[in-house]
């Protein structure tokens, strides 16, 4: 199982960016982090300025979405869908699709309920329930 320290992941998305920005060739993962990260402008002037934001805090607290975590949810996401895993994603993935009509909006109620089971993984000290994940994208529409 792969499982980056926080800095790794972060520098992961500054490395894709700034590849992208160079027009260098995109391997592996990156071509999907690319996508994440073209999907959210609003965190291209955080990545353009790696000094200042690798070691930046982003908490509930401050009312600021964490732009690494969000992302990595993104990657998590597509990763699930590619491999259908858990089993049965894809499908509810593609019923919240059709109500909401647009795929970024879909991917957002998504990230809600992976964020969601992980939270109560932790907080419960358990795995993950990938029923209580499925059911919560079926209810999302």
């Amino acid at each position: 199982m792969f499982a980056p320290s926080r800095d790794q992941a972060r520098q992961f998305f500054f490395d894709t960016w700034r590849k992208y920005q160079a027009g260098s060739p995109l391997a592996g993962l990156e071509t999907v982090a690319i996508e994440v990260i073209l999907l959210h402008p609003e965190y291209h002037g955080m990545l353009d300025k790696p000094e200042r934001s690798a070691e930046r805090d982003y908490t509930p607290e401050t009312g600021q979405t964490n732009p690494f975590l969000h992302m990595s949810l993104h990657l998590a996401i597509a990763e699930q869908l590619s491999i259908d895993q858990p089993p049965g994603i894809r499908t509810a993935f593609e019923a919240l699709l059709a109500l909401k009509g647009e795929r970024h909006k879909a991917l957002h109620k998504a990230l809600e309920c992976l964020g969601e089971t992980l939270w109560r993984a932790q907080r419960d000290g358990t795995g993950p329930d990938a029923q209580a994940y499925l059911e919560c994208l079926r209810r999302s529409g």
